[in-house]
């Protein structure tokens, strides 16, 4: 059992900036206690000699490979369009300049 104390909950409270009742802190004490009971037992494991990693298991990318293939000229592209401009789409400003 960690050796947590109320003021503890309580600084730790103020460091968060977040406001706790009495009540609450009271409760905190109990939760708080339990998650670093829980943190000292996965601490215990055995690891010596587990090389480090970000995932536990292997990442491979699922992308298709990026490939120029045929696609629509900048002409056909833009015949819907309500306006271009420079072969671009012609969009009203919502912003202002600053």
């Amino acid at each position: 059992m960690s050796s947590l104390s109320r003021d503890d909950v309580a600084h730790l409270a103020g460091l968060a900036r977040i406001d706790l009742s009495e009540a609450e802190l009271d409760r905190m004490v109990g939760e708080l206690a339990v998650i670093l009971d829980s943190v000292a037992k996965v601490q215990q494991a055995a690891t010596e000699g587990v090389a480090p990693m970000s995932h536990p298991m292997p990442l491979t990318n699922v992308t298709r490979p990026d490939v120029v293939r045929p696609s629509l000229g900048a002409e056909a592209v833009l015949a819907g369009a309500p306006e271009a401009e420079q072969q671009r789409f012609s969009v009203p400003r919502i912003l202002d300049e600053d």
